[in-house]
């Protein structure tokens, strides 16, 4: 049976369902659209880089007014952007993007896809981008998705004819849709992958081209579109009760982590597309123009048309079971179909318009979340017909176990539940992202098994199969096993059923500063997969480091349950960094992994499972000052960080910035973003500049230049832009070498910027008042300096210091040089430094 399911997952990439959704329950209106669906054979493929850029007007407009099978490719799954709902950076965000994209997926009616390229940050050209992704792959990676979802359109979101003026990732995303529109129909490009999925030659391609790329709507007015064609994506849907408009707003409002919240709109909105590749519709309203869109274009299929729009005819939206005996025979036919892609597409379409006609609803509900291998678990068998239909359940296939013979006839409305138990066997793989198995590159994922290339999530392999006949033709429905509880407040919650480790650990810190040669207590928590686990555990570190005891037992006795042990770890008396590993032996095994688990209300509980280390530096660094105020903005790990290096740092919400309280404190730290998502903050800033003109410090992270909420950023005119610099390794000119920041309590030199990770920093201001002074200048290649990323200005007794470094990022990596920059920044005015020449001794 496993063979079965193998075979299912890999001719059905694109119609994966997120894990652990509540089962889809359609009305009759909906199940009326989805029998227009299955009556449209046209598809369309749009492409670009990361979640958020997709067109979601575009996209519901292709699947829900034109009835067409449509997918948005992105190239990367976001995880080089910013988190505005938790603390995830980097592959953790990556996972949570992925799903925010498959939960818009499922409003604007879309399907989701993806390559191995991983989003490394910002890139300001496409030859970087194709230097760090490998283009070769990612290529490959994108003629595959053609190849297997085989689109009559595609539409790329990003002009390739414009390098270098927007996100490279944005351009290369183009270029490569561009490339592989021509690649994806010849059989000596990338022959084994032809061979095994065939090849495909799109209709059509084109770029969503707006008056935005033109630089203002009177250019684009102005400018030639005879090879645009242009929709009104405002269409209302009397069925839904929505605008087209309204509907892509509910999409692009799942990407929760990028704070793109979006507001409805109703009435005409124009789209528009300019060819870039094959012939032009002769009717410019038409994208499918000269495309037969009929079930005429595969063989066999002008009887199952036929047979649909008699079905469309007679729908009883009172009885939608009445179109069953003829949906059923739609199915059979289907059968027959040489046309593999249409088959197993309309296969699965047909099965669950068939299913929601006849209220069948079969579920498998384990009675845990989790399990580890050896577990027995408890599966329980729901299954009931809400029509008058004849449906019987012949037999059902467990995982591992031999399918039983039922022959049990569904009466109408009267519900079965069975149960049965499952051992998790050995062979069974953990439940994690497949990406994540194996250890990639800066610009590359590692996907060992190439069969799980391009899906949005890992496949699941324990999964039920209903063998039901329906009046009297056999039709399987497989369905995953989940987990679902009651919550008091929630009502009914669904979760995926995971398998997990019988043990995982972790340092309770990712990175863990040592500020001196002093000892510290490590703890390290390690979680029990299941009952009654006892073994030792180790906490491995580099050589020049000393870890005492060797070695701690740990008893665990109920699965779930934590145990914390403390290790002493002493550095060396001198700058050095490591990474820490805790392992656990039980028995004959030994175990390295962490446990992670992602619950946020507007995405399925995720479970992570990746390599358990925590990275060590020991750092020569003084420090000035004690007590840190920090105002959060759209969420990072600075403070925790600051808390490492020995600093009392305490959160402080806006209405407790008042002069009583900022009294408490040396120095005001103002979070990543705080001035674009804090309205409050308008309110507070002369309060805060008057902090440091009765000799406070004020350190304001990187804002964007738009959504400001604050009048004032700084006690001086200053103007934020756009500029940055993405290369991590750009060198950096000290233009004030002698600046007490620069010198006191830490010298500052050119080896406290080695090692900085995804870029230099962001949002730099372009101009400021003669108040600042500018202390470092830096620029990726072939651009002109950028003097901008650390500003600082005496405003009183106290600073001001506006800086785009990316600390937010530094410090989770451990970068020593950004920790020793931060604590000049703090400590400045306190160093007993009457001149800045001073410094310099």
């Amino acid at each position: 049976m496993r063979k079965i399911i193998a075979t299912l997952l890999l001719s059905c990439l694109f119609l994966f369902n997120s894990h652990a959704q509540q089962p889809k329950k359609p009305n009759a209106s909906e199940i009326y659209e989805s029998i227009e669906k299955l009556n449209f054979l046209g598809s369309v493929l749009y492409v670009a880089a990361h979640p958020d850029d997709e067109n979601t007007r575009l996209i519901s407009y292709m699947a829900n007014h034109l009835k067409a099978r449509t997918a948005y490719l992105s190239l990367t799954r976001g995880d080089g952007g910013q988190n505005l709902v938790g603390p995830e950076i980097r592959e953790l965000l990556g996972v949570i993007r992925t799903q925010e994209l498959l939960a818009a997926r499922r409003i604007d009616g879309g399907e989701q896809r993806f390559t191995r390229a991983n989003d490394f940050g910002y890139s300001k050209h496409p030859d970087e981008t194709l230097a760090i992704w490998n283009k070769e792959e990612v290529l490959s990676d994108v003629v595959l998705a053609i190849r297997q979802f085989k689109p009559d359109i595609i539409i790329n979101r990003f002009d390739h004819r414009s390098p270098g003026s927007t996100h490279g990732h944005h351009t290369s995303s183009a270029m490569l849709s561009v490339e592989a529109f021509d690649l994806a129909g010849d059989p000596m490009a990338y022959p084994n992958q032809a061979e095994q999925y065939g090849i495909w030659q799109p209709k059509r391609e084109f770029f969503n081209t707006s008056w935005w790329f033109y630089g203002s709507q009177e250019k684009f007015d102005a400018a030639d579109k005879t090879n645009l064609l242009n929709f009104d994506v405002g269409v209302y849907y009397p069925s839904k009760g929505l605008s087209n408009t309204e509907i892509a707003a509910l999409s692009r409002s799942q990407h929760k982590s990028q704070g793109f919240g979006n507001t409805g709109t109703r009435g005409e909105q124009q789209e528009y597309i300019e060819l870039i590749k094959g012939d032009l519709p002769e009717d410019k309203s038409n994208i499918f123009d000269g495309i037969d869109t009929s079930w005429n274009r595969v063989k066999g299929g002008k009887a199952i048309g036929m047979l649909l729009e008699k079905v469309l005819r007679a729908y009883d939206f009172t009885n939608p079971s009445a179109s069953v005996p003829d949906l059923v025979q739609v199915y059979t036919m289907i059968q027959k179909l040489e046309n593999e892609h249409w088959k197993t597409y309309k296969t699965k379409a047909i099965k669950e318009v068939i299913a929601a006609c006849t209220g069948l609803y079969l579920e498998a509900v384990a009675e845990v979340n989790n399990a580890t291998h050896g577990d027995e678990i408890k599966v329980k068998i729901e299954t009931i017909n809400r029509s008058a239909s004849a449906i019987v359940i012949e037999n059902i296939e467990y995982p591992y176990i031999k399918g039983n013979t039922l022959n049990l006839a569904l009466k109408q409305n009267i519900e079965n539940e069975d149960t049965f138990t499952l051992k998790i066997p050995t062979l069974e793989k953990e439940s994690t992202p497949y990406w994540l198995t194996e250890k990639g590159s800066l610009g590359m994922y590692n996907v060992p098994d190439k069969a799980q290339i391009g899906l949005p999530e890992t496949p699941r392999n324990l999964k039920i199969i209903f063998n039901v006949t329906i009046e009297g033709t056999k039709i399987p429905f497989t369905k995953a096993i989940v987990y679902k509880t009651n919550d008091p407040v929630k009502g009914e919650v669904y979760k995926p059923f995971e398998i997990i480790p019988e043990v995982s650990a972790k340092v309770t810190e990712n990175v863990i500063i040592f500020e001196n040669d002093q000892q510290k207590d490590i703890p390290v928590v390690v979680k029990a997969g299941r009952d009654n686990l006892e073994g030792v555990v180790a906490l491995a570190c580099p050589k020049e480091w000393q870890v005492y005891p060797k070695q701690q037992n740990v008893n665990i006795a109920h699965k779930g349950q934590e145990q914390t042990l403390v290790f002493s770890v002493t550095p060396p008396k001198y700058q050095s960094e490591g990474l820490l590993k805790p392992l656990v032996t039980i028995g004959d095994k030994t175990y390295s992994k962490e446990l992670i688990e992602i619950d946020y209300d507007h995405i399925p509980f995720q479970t992570v499972i990746l390599p358990s280390e925590s990275k060590i530096v020991r750092l020569d660094i003084k420090k000035k000052g004690e007590n840190i105020a920090y105002i959060e903005g759209a969420g990072d790990v600075v403070p925790e960080s600051l808390k490492q290096i020995g600093y009392k740092v305490s959160i402080l919400k806006p209405d407790a910035i008042t002069p009583e309280n900022l009294s408490n404190f040396d120095a005001v730290v103002i979070g990543i973003r705080a001035y674009n998502t804090i309205e409050a903050l308008n309110y507070k800033q002369d309060i805060l500049f008057e902090f440091v003109k009765n000799g406070g410090n004020m350190i304001v992270q990187y804002n964007t230049r738009h959504q400001i909420k604050v009048d004032k950023i700084a006690p001086y005119p200053i103007t934020l832009s756009r500029d940055r610099v993405t290369d991590e390794f750009a060198e950096v000119t000290f233009l004030e070498p002698n600046h007490e920041l620069l010198n006191a309590p830490n010298k500052i030199t050119k080896k406290d910027f080695e090692g900085w990770t995804q870029e230099r920093g962001l949002y730099f201001p372009s101009e400021w008042s003669s108040e600042f002074t500018p202390l470092l200048s830096m620029n990726d290649n072939g651009e002109t300096p950028k003097t901008g990323s650390l500003l600082v200005a005496k405003h009183g007794k106290g600073y001001y210091i506006y800086t785009g470094l990316s600390f937010f990022r530094e410090f989770p990596a451990g970068v020593s040089g950004a920790y020793r920059l931060f604590a000049n920044m703090l400590s400045i005015g306190k160093n007993n430094i009457t001149d800045q020449s001073e410094a310099k001794n």
